[in-house]
């Protein structure tokens, strides 16, 4: 009888006389970005009593590799950060399943790659050129076509496509706005004009860039970047391309029941409120409140290059062949 009390005493039962919540987990898969205030994912897991275990898995590009090469025996419940360059392949693969979340309809759907609930938006974070104006001498460029002009020559760095996230985002950008049978020539004349190429974005906003480390006065990052600058760098609003982060409970996941909840939460009010601070991307939810300088350093672009996910997931490899042989020989 003591070893049975025990046991009771040790799961919270005691013949239906406690109250105390039962606890469980839920694994969170995520990019290396992700983040939020403890705070805030305190007051969740204490109302909720469920455990969020948090983890990373490179970019969004690795962590769609990771999630499909792991998906006969997911290695979570839930993933975030998986974008719009990548979630068609994620898609196809079969990595998510089916969950109506009642919060998809504030805002989400707005974002939404097909109509079977396998993926829900958290956030946008248009990728565009940044300039730094101090460094440029008042020739800023306003286009994808300025970037050809001699007077800027040797002062543009981009991540290479085939390793970066934001640097395959600018490839579609330029394909969006010059077609399938332009962009070619356009990287040709990009390359002539001293285009430099490194594998990620963080050497090249913060080695590269001559607002923080480097001596390139142009780099491909975010819409909201200069809102970390405090104004001192721009983004150029016509040369954005749209990329949205996603989330969705795993297929297979051991806990999907908890896990819906957690993709609740990462799609409630509280979550939402605090994606701008603590990530700089813009909230999917409709009625967000931004921090009050981005309305002036970081406005959200209002005609950002877009192409459709079957299209950007059938071209995709052949377009990053491409121009590896144009940029790269």
């Amino acid at each position: 009888m003591f070893a049975v009390a025990a046991a009771l005493a040790l799961t919270g039962c005691s013949a239906g006389t406690s109250t105390a919540p039962q606890t469980h987990e839920v694994t969170l898969v995520t990019h290396d970005s992700f983040v939020v205030k403890p705070e805030v994912l305190d007051e969740f897991q204490k109302s909720s009593g469920i455990t969020v275990k948090q983890i990373a898995n490179g970019d969004a590009g690795e962590l769609t590799n990771k999630l499909v090469l792991t998906k006969a025996n997911p290695i979570g419940d839930l993933a975030f950060g998986v974008d719009s360059t990548f979630a068609s392949r994620a898609l196809s693969e079969g990595v998510f399943a089916a969950y109506a979340s009642p919060e998809a309809s504030k805002g989400a759907q707005r974002y939404e790659v097909d109509d079977t609930g396998r993926l829900h938006a958290v956030d946008v974070g248009d990728v565009c050129l940044n300039i730094d104006p101090a460094k440029l001498g008042g020739a800023e460029p306003a286009s994808y076509e300025d970037l050809v002009d001699p007077k800027f020559k040797d002062k543009l760095v981009v991540e290479n496509p085939a390793t970066s996230s934001p640097g395959l985002a600018f490839l579609l950008g330029t394909i969006a706005k010059f077609g399938e049978n332009g962009w070619q020539e356009y990287w040709t004349k990009l390359k002539a004009n001293g285009v430099k190429v490194v594998s990620g974005w963080e050497e090249a906003y913060n080695q590269e860039f001559s607002a923080t480390k480097g001596t390139r006065p142009i780099v491909v990052s975010y819409a909201s970047s200069p809102s970390a600058e405090g104004g001192k760098t721009k983004a150029v609003l016509d040369t954005c391309y749209r990329q949205v982060e996603y989330a969705g409970v795993l297929a297979g996941a051991r806990n999907p029941a908890d896990a819906q909840k957690v993709l609740d939460f990462l799609l409630g009010e509280k979550f939402q409120a605090q994606v701008a601070e603590q990530m700089y991307v813009y909230p999917s939810r409709e009625g967000v409140a931004l921090p009050a300088s981005w309305a002036k350093d970081a406005p959200l672009p209002p005609n950002p290059q877009t192409l459709p996910a079957d299209k950007v997931k059938d071209n995709r490899e052949a377009w990053v062949e491409q121009w590896r042989k144009l940029v790269q020989g």
